[in-house]
């Protein structure tokens, strides 16, 4: 059970941090980020022991096709990790309110610049490169484990940056399921596209990673 609660914690930093640094603190580009990484970074460090901080239903998937975790498990851990960031928009959204904020608009992803075909393939480049990094940072052959999480947030924050005025930088389909299930609209109607292209990317780094020696010992 802790595992599970672990990953409940982890996700719902992630999302409190992350969406509270855009529609609280009203940050920029760099700011924004920066508190998603961060807040995986510090997750990471602080429960990664317990769980293997997955905070990610991708990366959970990419860790049960290589086998470093168990399918009932995995389940588990994105039953968990939807959770925490269904908590975490609940909470946001009541503060939200509390300021006088629009009350749709709390952090979701969605891409209005961009086409449907673009944002899928977007989100699905990095994710692959965001699970990738991940894979290869905690291989037992050539990771690190002591750096693992300063270089898994450092990754997401910048990979956040470059992708937020074309999809959101979800990466992450419990990230987006919270903000989309409170804001509504067209983040909502649009979440397959969240579901759908993170899982994609995340299933080809698992066979990357491994091509590239991410499971040798």
């Amino acid at each position: 059970m802790r595992k599970y609660v672990a990953e409940f914690l982890g996700t719902f930093m992630l999302v409190f941090i992350g969406t509270g640094s855009v529609v609280i603190a009203k940050g920029g580009t760099l700011t924004i980020g920066l508190a998603f990484g961060l807040a995986i970074t510090m997750m990471a460090y602080a429960v990664g022991g317990v769980s293997g901080g997955n905070f990610n239903p991708g990366v959970s998937i990419a860790m049960m096709i290589n086998k470093r975790l168990e399918i009932k498990d995995g389940i588990f851990y994105i039953i968990a990790q939807a959770l925490g960031a269904i908590v975490a928009s609940a909470i946001i959204s009541i503060y939200v309110s509390a300021l006088g904020l629009p009350t749709d608009s709390l952090g979701q992803t969605d891409f209005p610049n961009i086409t449907v075909v673009q944002a899928f393939g977007f989100e699905t480049l990095i994710t692959f490169l965001f699970v990738l990094v991940i894979l290869m940072v905690t291989s037992k052959k050539y990771g690190n484990s002591q750096m693992a999480p300063l270089a898994i947030g450092i990754t997401l924050g910048f990979l956040i940056i470059v992708a937020l005025n074309l999809t959101g930088g979800s990466l992450n389909a419990a990230r987006s399921l919270g903000p989309a299930l409170f804001a509504g609209g067209s983040a909502l109607s649009h979440y397959w596209v969240y579901l759908l292209a993170p899982t994609l990317g995340a299933i080809i780094a698992a066979f990357v990673g491994r091509f590239m020696g991410s499971e040798e010992v």
